[in-house]
C-alpha cells in the first residue's frame, strides 16, 4: 500500500515509549483494514460475532459468505485453513456480506428469521459433499431429514456415511442447517458444535420431534 495516515499512526504507535491504549490500537487496525479493503488487498475478510453459543467467526470473499466457524473450533486453525484453501490474504475487516450475515444470525437466534438470504461462496465444498450440503440447505425451518434422505436427495442413497462426513465438515453451519439432519432411528446424532447445541437449535425451530 502507498503511504497513508494509518501507516504513519501505526509507526508512531510502535515507536511510542508508553503502552498504547487498546482503543487506539483498534482504531489504527480498523483504519488499515478499511484501506486494504478499498485497495482490493483482502481476499477473505472476517469478523467475530457473539451468539448464544459463543463467539462465531464469519468469513466472506467477494463472492459471498465462505465460512462460519463455531466457538468450539480453533480460530487459528480456521484462519489457517482459509489461508491455505482460499487465499493467504486474510484479514479482520468489515464487508457487506459479513454485516448481513451477522444481522440475519441475530434475527435467527431471536426466533424472528426462518430463512437466510445470503450470498454463499461454496468453494470449500465440492462434488458429493457440496450436493449434500445444497440438499441440506433446502430443508425447511422447523423440519428435519435423515442422513439417508439427504444422501438420496444428493443422488446417492447408499452413501449415508459419506453424507455424514459432508455434514460433519460443513463450512457454513447454521446458515446451511446441518443440525436439521438426524439419524435414521430419530436420534439427534453428532454435531460439530456438540449435541446440546444441535438440540438447542432444533428446539429453537420447534423441530426436535
Amino acid at each position: 500500500m502507498s503511504r497513508n495516515p494509518e501507516s504513519d499512526e501505526l509507526e508512531r504507535a510502535l515507536g511510542a515509549a508508553d503502552p498504547v491504549p487498546a482503543d487506539r490500537w483498534n482504531r489504527i487496525l480498523s483504519g488499515l483494514a478499511e484501506r486494504a479493503e478499498a485497495e482490493g488487498l483482502i481476499d477473505v475478510a472476517y469478523e467475530m460475532h457473539d451468539s448464544p453459543f459463543g463467539e462465531l467467526l464469519i468469513g466472506a470473499t467477494s463472492a459471498g459468505l465462505v465460512r462460519v466457524g463455531l466457538a468450539v473450533q480453533s480460530q487459528e486453525e480456521i484462519l489457517r485453513d482459509l489461508a491455505e484453501r482460499v487465499s493467504p490474504r486474510v484479514l479482520k475487516a468489515s464487508r457487506p456480506d459479513i454485516s448481513s450475515a451477522r444481522r440475519q444470525l441475530d434475527e435467527y437466534f431471536a426466533g424472528d428469521r426462518h430463512r437466510f438470504d445470503l450470498n454463499l461462496d461454496w468453494r470449500l465444498s465440492s462434488g458429493f459433499r457440496r450436493e449434500v450440503l445444497e440438499a441440506t440447505g433446502h430443508i425447511p425451518y422447523g423440519q428435519t431429514r435423515t442422513y439417508r434422505a439427504v444422501a438420496t436427495e444428493a443422488g446417492s442413497p447408499n452413501a449415508v456415511r459419506a453424507a455424514g462426513t459432508a455434514l460433519a465438515t460443513n463450512p457454513l453451519p447454521i446458515v446451511v442447517p446441518c443440525h436439521r439432519v438426524l439419524r435414521t432411528d430419530g436420534q439427534v446424532g453428532a454435531y460439530l458444535g456438540g449435541t446440546s447445541m444441535k438440540e438447542s437449535l432444533l428446539a429453537l425451530e420447534g423441530g426436535a420431534g
